[in-house]
């Protein structure tokens, strides 16, 4: 299977009339992610589901991907991707999907940038995810600990 790790796009300051969970994206964060999407079509990405976190940045980046992406299946919403929940937790889910070739995950930091070590079989590796970074992982098995394949990393600053 390959997992693609998704962090949302800028998003609107949190405040007193705007908490965390509600935060949007912001036209900016809308640019930048479009164009690293744009980009992942370019080298074929092809999910057959995205799975989202349900905060509201997130499922909008996800609803961007499946558009720009060209996904039918409808995102879902799972708390496995909230910012705070652990790549454990996320791999229990992902072993129960392991009949999908592909597979995009939209969610935030400091989740995404544990998971990927974890999921590469090095889980005190922590990678920066800056807003809108798209990442592709191969996973050949899903016996036991992950054991993963980085293939890609895409940043906003390779698309401006």
């Amino acid at each position: 299977m390959r997992i693609y790790l998704l962090r949302h796009g800028i998003a609107e300051d949190a405040g007193p009339r705007t908490p965390d969970a509600k935060r949007e994206l912001t036209d900016k964060g809308r640019s930048k992610l479009a164009g690293v999407l744009k980009l992942g079509r370019n080298a074929e990405i092809r999910p057959e589901l995205i799975l989202s976190s349900p905060l509201v940045r997130a499922m909008q980046t996800a609803e961007m991907a499946r558009e720009i992406l060209k996904v039918e299946a409808p995102v879902q919403q799972t708390r496995v991707l909230i910012p705070d929940a652990s790549p454990q937790e996320v791999w229990e889910e992902l072993r129960g999907l392991r009949n999908l070739d592909e597979v995009l995950l939209a969610g935030h930091e400091p989740l995404l940038g544990h998971l990927v070590g974890w999921l590469l079989g090095a889980p005190t590796l922590q990678v920066q995810m800056s807003k809108a970074a798209l990442v592709a992982i191969e996973m050949a098995h899903f016996r036991g600990e992950p054991h993963g394949m980085l293939h890609w990393m895409i940043t906003p600053k390779l698309v401006e």
